[in-house]
């Protein structure tokens, strides 16, 4: 009887874990449903980057007082799960503070007192971006694109963390006073001993009772963790980890330089050749032409749709966007979210099937309107502003090179501009002679 508890833990050690890595799976499958990309050119660069943006937080610095509050949230969650592995070794084995006996008690003082101090952070930075979302009501959290699920699962995000620290110091504060009782303390607890235990005590709770809490709250915040961890596949949040990955693939090319299509350079190639055969069939065993631009998921490559994952939803992108800002439709957030509601209906569509069937649906028109698309004004404002290097605009210009070149589809002025350039070698319906005339006068 004495290792049922020990059985159970893990079992659902083994659940958590197995559910958490089956979803991870699927969004791989998913992001591989991109075109393919070389982004492993210049390694030790791409590190540094990841280690500056992804770990050392250095784009958030922009907005002071979220940066520290993110701070709190991001070094104390990365802390404090440390505790899972002494919880997992405690759970399994059924010992008590397995690391007290490996780093000694004035390592394991430190140690956890350090945790709790970074859980009291936590608890203070969550209740105020609670407060910001909900009570204050900063205009980029409140926006119409947050409205529904995205601003419930912000808010879940925030209970859940809050649940998880407070049971934290209820688990400490127990196990302090009985280790009070028995006359041996492992470890130092600042804030749960002089803030919570105190209230325990003038409460006259039993050893009992006692015992009843710590075990509670232990159990609730290893559930927690686990539930926590199978969450962010539906979540927001995924940029917990996404963020790393998303930074090291991060487009290490200057802002607003955009890429060739192979296609079109291959066929300017053959234009050029003189001994090429322009009537030359294509052998049958070459591959179709690939398509121009982007109409689906399928079209963007793989970065793209890692980056619609890795989106944080903070919405600094549409806050510095100046389209959205003059009141256009454009909210390059929205681009990002749009994009990622249909990797999920498409991954969830391959689940149902086993393989993608037509859905008569498509990224263009469907999830992302023209008017939205033509409303960007090419100005990386966007790009720039993302604390994890996020590139709206790369769907943006591939969607739009998909509406000019696959569907002839660009507004009246644009068409006018590609017409003056293709007469007149210029965007503007002058003749050539007559170019200079602004120089003579007077």
């Amino acid at each position: 009887m004495q290792y049922i508890d020990n059985v159970l833990f893990l079992l659902l050690l083994i659940a958590g874990f197995g559910l958490f890595f089956k979803s991870l799976k699927e969004i791989y499958r998913n992001i591989k449903l991109g075109r393919e990309i070389n982004r492993t050119d210049h390694p030790s660069e791409r590190w540094k980057v990841m280690a500056k943006v992804a770990l050392g937080q250095s784009k958030m610095k922009k907005r002071p007082v979220a940066a520290i509050l993110h701070l709190f949230v991001y070094v104390g969650f990365v802390i404090i799960n440390i505790e899972l592995i002494e919880i997992i070794i405690d759970g399994i084995f059924g010992t008590h503070r397995f690391l007290s006996t490996i780093f000694g008690d004035t390592f394991y003082g430190i140690f956890t007192a350090t945790l709790e101090v970074l859980a009291a952070l936590v608890v203070i930075a969550v209740v105020a971006f609670f407060i910001r979302r909900n009570g204050i009501k900063i205009p980029r959290l409140s926006s119409i694109e947050l409205k529904g699920w995205p601003k419930h699962d912000a808010n879940w995000i925030l209970v859940i963390e809050f649940c998880l620290m407070m049971a934290f110091f209820k688990m400490n504060a127990a196990d302090y006073l009985l280790m009070s009782k028995e006359g041996l303390v492992h470890g130092s607890f600042p804030i749960s001993s002089n803030l919570i235990a105190p209230i325990y005590e003038s409460l006259g709770f039993g050893e009992g009772f006692l015992h009843f809490i710590e075990k509670g709250a232990w159990w609730f915040h290893f559930v927690g963790i686990l539930f926590f961890m199978n969450y962010l596949y539906y979540s927001k949040h995924l940029h917990i980890i996404f963020a790393f990955p998303n930074t090291w693939y991060a487009n290490l090319e200057k802002k607003g330089k955009f890429n060739n299509l192979n296609s079109v350079t291959q066929e300017i190639k053959l234009m050029m050749d003189p001994n090429a055969d322009p009537y030359a069939a294509q052998p049958e065993s070459a591959e179709a032409p690939a398509k121009f631009g982007a109409e689906d998921v399928f079209d963007l490559n793989q970065v793209q749709l890692l980056n619609a994952y890795s989106c944080t939803e903070c919405g600094r992108c549409t806050a510095e966007c100046p389209a959205n800002i003059t009141g256009k439709k454009l909210s390059p957030r929205k681009i990002m979210m749009s994009t990622r509601d249909r990797i999920e209906e498409v991954g969830k569509n391959i689940n149902k099937n086993g393989k993608f069937v037509d859905d008569g649906k498509k990224l263009l028109n469907d999830y992302i309107t023209k008017e939205e698309l033509w409303a960007c004004t090419s100005c990386n404002a966007c790009v720039e502003a993302c604390p994890v290097l996020i590139d709206p605009l790369s769907i943006i210009f591939e969607m739009r090179r998909f509406l000019v070149m696959e569907q002839s589809a660009a507004p009246q002025e644009l068409n006018m501009m590609m017409t003056n350039i293709e007469n007149n070698a210029a965007p503007w319906q002058y003749n050539q002679a007559d170019r200079l005339n602004w120089a003579n006068e007077s």
